[in-house]
C-alpha cells in the first residue's frame, strides 16, 4: 500500500505551487475583516474625510497586503514619517524599511502619490500659469518639498503662458544640482516654448537662495534672452515654504 503523504509534505507541495499561499496564522482574524468592511462602508458613504490618516493608510495597504493586519503597519508608517502626506511622498526604499511593508506595500503608496501629482498637474496644465499661481505652488510643494536631494525642474510655457511641459533637468546632492543653461534653452527650442519658470528644492527646508542659485539664474536668463525666451521666475521650494526670485527682486 502506498504511503500516505504527511501533512508537512503536502503543505510543502502546495507552497511550491502557490508561494503566495499563507498559513492560517497569517490570515487576518475575522475582527480585521469586519474592521475593513466598516471602513470601506464609511469611505463610500461619508467620503474620504471620514477616515483618519492611519485608516486611509490601512485602506491603501490592505489592497496590496490582503492577508495582513495593516493597522500596526499604518501606525508604524505615521510614527516614522509624521503624516499621511510625508508617508506617501517618502522614497520606496524608506517605505520598504518599515516592518511588514515590502515591495507590494511600497508600490501601493507610491501609486497613490503618483496619482495625486498627476491630478494636481492636470489642474495646472493648459491654463495660464501666471493666473493660477496658488495651484501651481500647491503642485510644486507636493512634487518637490519633501524630496531628500536637490532637483532642478523647468516649467516650459507657450505664448499664452500655458504649461507645455514640466521636466526634471537634473538631480544632485542634498545641497547642489548641476544646471547647464545651454541644455535648458535647447529644450525650450525643441518644445517651442516662449517662456519658462525655473524651479528647484532645498531639502533643508530653507528656501533662501545660495550664491550659486543666483549666478545660475542669471546665466539661464542671459542665454534665454538671446533667443527671445522669457524667464518669468525662479522658485525655490522648501518644506512648506517657497521663495520667488521675481517677488524678491532677484530676477
Amino acid at each position: 500500500m502506498a504511503r500516505k503523504p504527511q501533512f508537512s509534505e503536502a503543505s510543502a507541495s502546495l507552497e511550491g505551487l502557490f508561494p503566495e499561499t499563507l498559513s492560517v496564522a497569517e490570515e487576518p482574524a475575522p475582527g480585521h475583516l469586519g474592521h475593513r468592511a466598516r471602513m470601506r462602508t464609511r469611505l463610500l458613504t461619508a467620503g474620504p474625510d471620514a477616515l483618519l490618516d492611519h485608516e486611509m493608510l490601512e485602506m491603501l495597504l490592505f489592497q496590496a497586503l490582503p492577508r495582513r493586519d495593516t493597522k500596526p503597519i499604518a501606525r508604524a508608517l505615521l510614527a516614522r514619517f509624521g503624516s499621511f502626506a510625508n508617508t506617501i511622498a517618502a522614497e520606496a526604499r524608506e517605505l520598504q524599511a518599515v516592518d511588514g511593508m515590502g515591495e507590494a506595500g511600497a508600490a501601493a503608496l507610491k501609486t497613490v502619490h503618483g496619482a495625486a501629482l498627476r491630478l494636481m498637474r492636470a489642474e495646472v496644465r493648459d491654463q495660464p500659469v501666471l493666473n493660477n499661481w496658488d495651484r501651481l505652488i500647491g503642485y510644486l510643494n507636493a512634487a518637490l518639498a519633501r524630496e531628500s536631494i536637490e532637483q532642478f525642474r523647468v516649467l516650459f510655457l507657450d505664448a499664452k503662458n500655458r504649461l507645455i511641459a514640466d521636466e526634471a533637468q537634473a538631480k544632485g546632492t542634498v545641497n547642489h544640482t548641476p544646471v547647464y543653461p545651454r541644455e535648458v534653452v535647447k529644450r525650450c527650442l525643441e518644445l517651442q516654448a516662449t517662456a519658462l519658470i525655473l524651479v528647484h528644492n532645498h531639502p533643508s527646508g530653507d528656501p533662501t537662495p545660495s550664491r550659486a542659485d543666483l549666478e545660475m539664474t542669471q546665466e539661464v536668463k542671459a542665454a534665454a534672452k538671446v533667443l527671445g525666451i522669457v524667464v518669468h521666475d525662479h522658485l525655490i521650494m522648501g518644506n512648506g515654504r517657497h521663495l520667488s526670485f521675481r517677488r524678491e527682486g532677484l530676477l
